[in-house]
């Protein structure tokens, strides 16, 4: 992730853990704030320890943000000919700075987007995923089916191009994203009054959107419960309002690297299923959620992995 985006390669797996342990801390604390309304006021919120170790956690994020800030900076110093390179993500932000168009607070606050919102949410889908697909032998078989098309029972290697034709796959990957969508809540500022359903939101108010509950309406999902990935097929899907499957948020605030997480998401799955046969040991229906930033069971998911037998 961080040598795709950010051109930066950490090896220090100690800071990269305590990172991951940092931001589950901090989603705890904002699920404690939202859910105890007194501390929605600043002025109690600020006196009590959670505050502090917040702020702690923060500054400890920011701080590992800034070290890879630092060093790709440092790497295109380097560089004789930098518009001659290959430049990524975090390269083009950079520019942008030395032209004066955005500040370094900017570009330390894209990269916290991209690190918040890339290792935890793609994991969770995939685990997710695998879960559900160890539960749905037919439907895998039909993943196996098209897999084993497109790379002609070989052992090659994948390419851009065979992303592209995991039409199957695809599908069943947003059916996964639509079952167990994995930020199950947003929420957005309004700043103006709005009316859904006759009920008027005033402006100047924080709007949470539920995209569990939205995913789960059985008025626009008939038998929601299911795994049906053919929802998601163009002929299926093309009536359906834009706003009733939201995984990656929606309009001009949806998700920036939703097609780089499903790229990614194919090849992990693509090179799971060419060699394994997935059995469930984790059973759909004792799954027991939790309230938390990201879609959380309070137990380990598992799965037992089978060796195909090779037809190449």
């Amino acid at each position: 992730m961080c040598e795709t985006l950010l051109g930066t390669k950490i090896s220090d797996t100690t800071s990269v853990d305590k990172y991951i342990e940092n931001v589950d801390t901090l989603g705890f604390f904002y699920i404690n704030r939202l859910v105890q309304p007194w501390y929605t006021v600043d002025f109690l919120y600020k006196t009590t320890s959670y505050y502090l170790k917040e702020q702690s956690l923060i500054r400890d994020l920011h701080n590992f943000t800034e070290e890879i800030i630092r060093k790709r900076q440092a790497d295109l110093n380097k560089t004789v000919n930098n518009e001659k390179h290959n430049r990524i993500m975090l390269d083009i932000l950079l520019d942008k700075v030395n032209k004066g168009n955005i500040d370094e607070k900017r570009v330390r606050d894209d990269v916290n987007t991209f690190l918040f919102e890339s290792f935890d949410t793609t994991a969770t889908t995939l685990i997710f995923m695998i879960v559900r697909l160890a539960n749905e032998s037919a439907i895998q078989k039909l993943i196996h089916e098209e897999l084993e098309t497109i790379f002609d029972n070989t052992d090659r290697d994948l390419t851009i191009e065979d992303l592209s034709k995991m039409k199957y796959l695809e599908c069943c990957i947003k059916e996964s994203l639509r079952l167990y969508p994995s930020v199950p809540f947003i929420s957005r500022y309004i700043t103006e009054d709005l009316t859904i359903a006759g009920y008027i939101i005033p402006k100047n108010t924080y709007y949470n959107i539920h995209i569990y509950d939205l995913h789960h309406d059985p008025d626009l999902y008939s038998d929601p419960e299911k795994f049906i990935p053919e929802r998601f097929l163009p002929e299926n899907s093309v009536k359906r309002h834009p706003y009733a499957y939201i995984p990656f948020s929606a309009g001009s605030r949806n998700c920036l690297g939703q097609k780089f997480a499903m790229m990614a998401m194919k090849t992990v799955l693509a090179g799971i299923l060419r060699k394994y046969r997935l059995e469930p040991v984790t059973r759909i229906e004792d799954l027991n959620f939790m309230t938390d930033v990201i879609l959380r069971v309070s137990h380990p998911l598992c799965v037992r992995f089978c060796l195909k037998t090779p037809v190449f």
